[in-house]
């Protein structure tokens, strides 16, 4: 059963999630199912979601809630683990760090305080797995004043996201912008509504390269349209003769087929 599918049957505890977050999951997070991973989501809700988590990446994978609610401690059971505190206190989040992680996953759909989303990312990005990822949702919040956010407002955490992906190219800008680590552990940054994700691996610097001439399958592609035009020659002459190519044996096709080759100085072998 796939994630959306979960969610739709999902008779268990409430789960409160935009639906054009699910492909995105599924994309994402898909690579991680059935392994000894370990997903910390910010912001409990009402405990659906972090039930559906150990649905959707299995058996193996530990996960872990953060909320500044205590009644969510009632979430935990199992591979579910819950700590209550905030995640803009930098000592909690330190200690979550410490006693779960490294993570393969943050979600983070906590306060959505562009201040909360940028100190969260900045503290806990650099712990991650060197293959983790990084995701924040809920983003429409930075484009509102209540949430410290607003349009190309200094401190949104849309705006640090496009520092980012000047930092992810730095190796264009010509010295304009320094390789910082986030430009050496990340390997892409994607955009959705309201949302955004943030791959880790080993950033290889980049190059080009050309192979071949004319490209091997413009070769192909040229072998192939000379065979076709043969094997047509070979089926007209046998129809001059008289002779349907489908009735032919292999044998008699292929001798059909020399005496084309033959006839342009080709050896039919």
């Amino acid at each position: 059963m796939n994630l959306w599918s979960d969610f739709l049957t999902n008779e268990q505890r409430v789960i409160h999630k935009c639906v054009h977050y699910f492909p995105v999951y599924e994309r994402h997070f898909g690579r991680f199912r059935n392994l000894s991973v370990t997903m910390l989501e910010i912001g409990c809700g009402k405990g659906g979601s972090l039930e559906m988590w150990r649905r959707f990446l299995g058996p193996f994978a530990s996960i872990v809630g953060i909320d500044i609610r205590p009644e969510c401690k009632a979430f935990e059971g199992g591979t579910i683990a819950v700590r209550i505190g905030d995640q803009g206190n930098s000592s909690f989040l330190a200690a979550v760090n410490e006693e779960f992680g490294p993570f393969d996953i943050v979600l983070d759909d906590g306060s959505h305080q562009s201040k909360d989303m940028v100190s969260t990312f900045k503290q806990l990005y650099t712990k991650l797995q060197r293959s983790g990822v990084y995701m924040v949702e809920d983003m429409q919040t930075c484009y509102w004043p209540n949430f410290g956010g607003g349009y190309k407002a200094p401190g949104s955490f849309m705006e640090f996201c496009k520092d980012l992906l000047d930092e992810l190219n730095a190796d264009h800008t010509r010295g304009a912008v320094p390789s910082t680590e986030f430009h050496q552990t990340t390997t892409s940054i994607h955009f959705y509504d309201g949302a955004a994700v943030f791959e880790k691996g080993r950033h290889t610097r980049n190059f080009h390269m050309q192979i071949g001439g004319a490209s091997a399958i413009q070769k192909q592609r040229t072998q192939r349209e000379k065979r076709t035009i043969v094997r047509q020659e070979a089926q007209q002459l046998a129809s001059d003769q008289g002779r349907e190519w489908k009735d032919l044996t292999l044998e008699e096709q292929r001798a059909y087929i020399g005496q084309v080759l033959a006839s342009r100085g080709k050896d039919p072998g």
